[in-house]
């Protein structure tokens, strides 16, 4: 995995407006192949290239919520990172991810309440220059008070 921080915890009181991270992940058959197993989505269109073929997307494609992980790992790794907890997140899926896709994973903090330690995210994911996933998460971040 290809990043630009290292892993840890920024508190809401050092999070600022802009601020952005992001990690990059080719995505690999056993990704997808771990994904199903663990999920239990053995749709044959992430499995089975003759029957992927005949749908419109004319190939095998990467599990959406595989793609979404992505931004979860971000989240809560680097951005606010370890000790944050999802209270919630939108997704909107605008491109297949394939396997041997690079995807880079982003995070932009688009709102801080400092009273209610909630923090807005941008989420999207790209695939060169093509969003492939964007989105929005609220997040309770870690505080250097109360953590």
């Amino acid at each position: 995995m290809l990043d630009n921080l290292p892993r840890g915890t920024i508190v809401i009181e050092d999070l600022e407006i802009g601020m952005t991270r992001y990690l990059q992940k080719h995505i690999t058959d056993r990704d997808i192949e771990m994904f199903a197993e663990v999920s239990t989505d053995r749709n044959p269109v992430h499995l089975d290239e003759d029957y992927a073929r005949d749908t419109i997307f004319e190939g095998r494609i990467a599990h959406g919520m595989l793609t979404a992980g992505l931004v979860s790992a971000v989240i809560g790794e680097q951005l606010p990172g370890h000790g944050t907890v999802y209270l919630g997140q939108t997704l909107k899926f605008m491109a297949p991810v394939r396997p041997g896709d690079l995807v880079r994973a982003e995070v932009t903090v688009e709102t801080i309440d400092h009273a209610k330690r909630r923090v807005t995210l941008a989420t999207r994911c790209l695939v060169g220059d093509t969003v492939v996933l964007k989105g929005e998460a609220v997040v309770l971040a870690p505080s250097r008070k109360f953590d």
